[in-house]
């Protein structure tokens, strides 16, 4: 058995687990977990990016001797290095208002089908570039020398070699999705210095190794699916090429696995996005509001019980209660019981909220994949759900109801098995393409099925009312 670290934060909290990996064998334990808080200043959100790493060497620590270590983070967000390579500042929240109108900004310098096609990103007013044009001009950008993302600059600090891993920077807007090469004519069109931009690396390149002075070892640092997501469609134990997935935390990733992407003007329009998988694959997917109303009422409800509330939830009329949470009203933190309630009309009780939320989520999610699905030309037989929502039963069973199709729900750790495995084939402990990496985590790992109940009409009907 050879023994592996997967670095996995994520918008809510951080972890450090340990996988240990052989023929035919597969298994993860936590070595540490902590909380990932932002932290508001001066009117603006930071990441406490200085904590995270603390929880990140503690974590390391803890986890014993590894033969490598692997770092996976939420997408878009970076820190800026001086000349001298030290952060100037703390990391902005992807939540803060600054890139508030942005877009538009950005729009009147290169339209929008001509950005889609360069890039293929869905349209989200956090994306890379919006925050980047937001910060033109500010004392701390002019200082910058390099921009790392979240994983990057973590991956600095442990070895000192600086680089972009491919799937995370594909989530900027700011790579050229035909060219596999950063877009330096757009973010020139922008105002953005091109040089801030390190060389890119593929999942799978050796890094490093850790730097005596982070009094871990020296264990190789290897580059896996970086952004979150892309180490966990690795971790979809999918038997055939004919899924869809959905990685449901804070967010809802919910697309297909494709070999190409999909530029077309209707995708655009549908608002999909082609971000870079491991691989050389192409996830094709839309980010949907996915747990985050629920992660920040329970926030509100700390004497709750989220267990009673989903079992009294399941007790509720069925669809009476629907919201579009992909409405921007819902992005900012705080008050969201209120805004659920002002978004029905009236003042909701706890249950009926959260009824609200997964009802509203299982609609999202059958539209992302139906669309996904037509945009691309991919059947789609099954719906993988993995990550925190694998938890979720009645979120599962609705999402199967909702899509006609079965759900198979699992692993809940599906990014930190990806981002192990793909340390592990690099490192010689394993080998195959995702196919045989897959098998490994079916093999391994708890997997629970839901059929769907037959309610797909009354769900279509749904839709068809809500402009599906």
């Amino acid at each position: 058995m050879t023994r592996f670290a997967a670095v996995d934060l994520g918008a809510s909290s951080g972890r450090v687990m340990v996988g240990e990996v052989g023929p035919g064998e597969l298994t993860l334990t936590e070595a540490h977990r902590f909380v990932n808080e932002p932290v508001s200043v001066g009117g603006t959100l930071h990441w406490d990016i200085l904590a995270l790493y603390r929880g990140v060497l503690e974590g390391l620590r803890r986890a014993g001797p590894v033969d490598a270590i692997g770092i996976d983070s939420w997408a878009v967000d970076y820190g800026l290095l001086d000349e001298s390579g030290a952060l100037l500042g703390n990391p902005i929240h992807y939540r803060d208002a600054r890139t508030d109108g942005v877009a538009a900004q950005v729009g009147e310098l290169i339209p929008e089908p001509e950005l889609y096609a360069a890039t293929g990103l869905q349209k989200l007013p956090f994306n890379t570039i919006y925050q980047l044009v937001a910060a033109a001009g500010s004392p701390q950008l002019g200082a910058a020398r390099q921009m790392l993302l979240i994983p990057d600059l973590l991956a600095y600090w442990l070895t000192g070699v600086a680089g972009a891993e491919v799937t995370n920077a594909s989530t900027t807007q700011l790579l050229d999705l035909r060219s596999g090469e950063w877009a330096t004519g757009l973010m020139k069109r922008v105002g953005i210095d091109p040089g801030l931009f390190a060389p890119l690396r593929a999942p799978g390149s050796v890094i490093g190794r850790v730097l005596p002075a982070a009094g871990i070892g020296t264990p190789e640092v290897i580059a896996v699916g970086s952004h979150d997501t892309a180490s966990a469609v690795v971790g979809v134990p999918a038997v055939d090429d004919d899924f869809a997935y959905i990685s449901c935390g804070t967010w809802s990733l919910v697309g297909v696995e494709l070999d190409a992407p999909v530029l077309s003007e209707a995708s655009r329009r549908a608002n999909f996005t082609n971000e870079g998988g491991v691989d050389g694959t192409i996830r094709y997917l839309r980010n949907v509001m996915g747990l985050w109303p629920l992660q920040e009422c329970l926030r509100e409800w700390p004497d709750s019980d989220i267990s009673d509330l989903l079992e009294a939830a399941a007790r509720l009329e069925p669809r009476a209660l629907l919201v579009d949470l992909d409405d921007p009203v819902f992005l900012a933190p705080g008050d969201m019981a209120e805004r659920l309630s002002g978004q029905i009309g009236r003042k909701l009780t706890r249950v009926e909220t959260v009824r609200c939320i997964v009802d509203s989520l299982a609609l999202a999610h059958r539209k992302a994949i139906r669309q996904a699905s037509e945009l691309s030309g991919k059947p789609v037989g099954a719906v993988h759900v993995v990550g925190g929502g694998a938890r979720n039963e009645l979120l599962c069973q609705l999402t199967a109801d909702a899509c006609g199709l079965p759900v198979l729900a699992g692993p809940v750790e599906a990014t930190a098995l990806g981002n192990v495995l793909v340390q592990a084939r690099a490192a010689g402990a394993i080998s195959g393409d995702l196919r045989a990496l897959r098998a490994l985590v079916r093999q391994t790992q708890h997997i629970v099925r839901y059929e769907p109940r037959g309610d797909e009409a009354a769900w279509q009907a749904v839709e068809r009312r809500w402009g599906g």
